[in-house]
């Protein structure tokens, strides 16, 4: 019959499918292939963390140098401009006027290429308006020339006295600043001072200062407590010096703080940018307040050493007492 003959046919293609997929029957098999294809999976997917996160590091490295390259560019170009004010401080005073008048010879001024009147002689409408062209050579020229050489003659001699005052009065600040530093004149700061920036009555303030950089140049090394955005402004302002050299490592701590360790040698440029910048800004404003505290805390620190060795512990953090450490 058809109808057998195509229930038979279909139980053939039914065994034939059965044979096919017997190996999905076994559990063992399945569970394998499954696990297979997940660590293949999982490889393929640690792989391609550690690319991405390399690419990102790589970016961001090149952001941190761009910006360090920004923030060295602009304290370079700061730098010009205090010396290009510098100069023109010192070269204002030699700038003379050009002169419009001179005065003749019978005390009247008159201007230059108009001859004065002779005395006794009438003038005109027609006659006032009449110039006298300057002669071309006469003695008064040769007087002016002499005059002018000897004005020229009587100037440089007296920059030569100057240039000799500076350096005899760098000279005598050294030689304060050394005396003060060794203790064989009048201290510069007090070691028991609450305020050390502070200079006593008459003394000069750069002699505390320098007594400051001599003492930061025999620091090894200085660790310093503060929060990131007071290290970032602090950092970017001494960048620029050409001994601040970069912290190689600024460790995050809790509450937003940060700890890093300076040199001895970066100390003394942030010493001095903090200087500039006190002396510089204007009062009650940002800059003036930042360079003004982190200056003192440092010259706190600075004016308790005593050579033992010790450790210099900096924090710009009135939340924690001072001496104390931040491991917490």
């Amino acid at each position: 019959m058809k109808w057998k003959d195509a229930f038979a046919d279909a139980m053939k293609e039914l065994e034939a499918i059965r044979s096919q997929l017997k190996g999905l029957d076994d559990r063992t098999a399945g569970l394998t292939a499954l696990h297979g294809e997940l660590t293949q999976s999982r490889l393929k997917v640690l792989e391609a963390v550690p690319g991405g996160v390399m690419g990102l590091r790589e970016e961001n490295r090149e952001v941190r140098r761009r910006q360090d390259r920004m923030i060295s560019d602009l304290n370079e170009t700061r730098g010009e401009l205090r010396q290009l004010l510098d100069l023109v401080d010192v070269l204002g005073p030699l700038v003379r006027p050009p002169e419009a008048s001179r005065e003749s010879g019978d005390g009247r001024l008159t201007d230059a290429g108009t001859a004065p009147a002779a005395p006794g002689t009438q003038t005109d409408d027609s006659a006032a308006t009449t110039t006298v062209r300057p002669p071309t050579s006469t003695d008064t020229d040769t007087d002016t020339k002499s005059q002018g050489g000897t004005v020229e003659n009587s100037e440089r001699p007296e920059q030569e006295p100057e240039h000799n005052q500076d350096k005899d009065q760098d000279l005598d600040l050294k030689r304060a600043i050394e005396a003060a530093y060794q203790g064989t004149g009048a201290p510069a700061v007090e070691p028991s001072a609450p305020a050390p920036q502070t200079p006593a009555a008459g003394q000069d303030p750069r002699i505390a200062h320098g007594v400051l950089l001599l003492k930061a140049a025999g620091v090894a090394s200085a660790d310093l407590t503060a929060h990131r955005d007071t290290w970032e402004w602090l950092s970017a302002l001494a960048v620029g010096h050409p001994h601040f050299r970069t912290p190689p490592s600024v460790d995050d701590i809790k509450d937003g703080r940060i700890q890093t360790v300076l040199s001895g040698r970066s100390l003394i440029a942030l010493l001095i940018e903090l200087w500039n910048t006190r002396s510089t800004a204007t009062p009650l404003q940002h800059d003036w307040a930042l360079a003004t505290t982190s200056y003192n805390r440092i010259a706190a620190e600075l004016a308790g050493v005593d050579g033992q060795g010790d450790t210099i512990h900096i924090i710009l953090d009135d939340g924690l007492p001072p001496g104390t450490g931040t491991d917490d």
